[in-house]
């Protein structure tokens, strides 16, 4: 039995390496944020995992790996924000003003629309790290109450979301500036988002790097004692 755990896993790794690939290739193919990897290789996931009759928990184990090596995929990103260093660190003071708005804004945000929807305290409490990267956000989600496996989804969710709707919001809104752009898709869709603002040009994926690696930072930080403040 164990060893027939161990190559289901092994199987479910390779699988979804596969379906990433052809994901990524149909991006490039059809540039489009619907074509967003993370997006479509999600979807035939979703679908492979349902023809095949492998359930979530039997897949769990591979996504445990899998999700383990998100930590070093995210520091990667330091080396495009080291190539653009001078550009960040001329619009530090600024970028990091905006830094404390959104990330205070998606917490408040994201505990007032759950309170309106009535939503149960743990998803509340589970949706104010809906913005920062899943390792980070699996840890977070724990000073508040909130359910670690579900802060997953939402991270995923916001991310997809956000590299799907933020480059046409920003251009909606006539922002056009590289450094603007990558600090709003940073700042509220992490790697997901980030991933799409590398395609839009070095700046905006450097900057958007900076904006989820600090807005993980600070919503470690004032995630503690802003969450009781906006839940009474």
């Amino acid at each position: 039995m164990n060893s027939l755990s161990h190559s289901l896993t092994l199987i479910s790794i390779v699988l979804t390496i596969i379906v990433y690939l052809g994901a990524k290739w149909l991006s490039v193919r059809v540039a489009s944020p619907l074509t967003t990897p993370v997006l479509t290789a999600t979807i035939a996931m979703i679908t492979v995992l349902h023809f095949m009759g492998i359930s979530y928990d039997e897949y769990t184990p591979a996504k445990e790996w899998m999700t383990f090596l998100l930590g070093p995929a995210t520091v990667a990103l330091a080396v495009p924000m080291y190539h653009n260093r001078q550009v960040i660190m001329e619009k530090l003071v600024p970028a990091l003003f905006g830094l404390i708005i959104g990330t205070i804004s998606t917490i408040v945000s994201a505990v007032w629309l759950s309170k309106v929807l009535g939503l149960s305290e743990t998803i509340q409490a589970t949706s104010t790290v809906k913005a920062v990267t899943t390792p980070v956000a699996i840890e977070a989600v724990l000073l508040v109450g909130g359910d670690p496996s579900l802060a997953a989804a939402f991270v995923i969710l916001a991310g997809v979301f956000g590299a799907i709707l933020a480059p046409a919001l920003l251009t909606l809104t006539k922002i056009s500036d590289p450094f603007s752009r990558g600090l709003g898709i940073g700042t509220v869709s992490h790697v997901i988002g980030t991933s799409q603002a590398v395609r839009e040009g070095p700046i905006q994926g450097a900057v958007s790097s900076m904006a989820m690696g600090f807005a993980a930072i600070l919503t470690s930080i004032i995630l503690p004692w802003l969450y009781p403040l906006i839940h009474l």
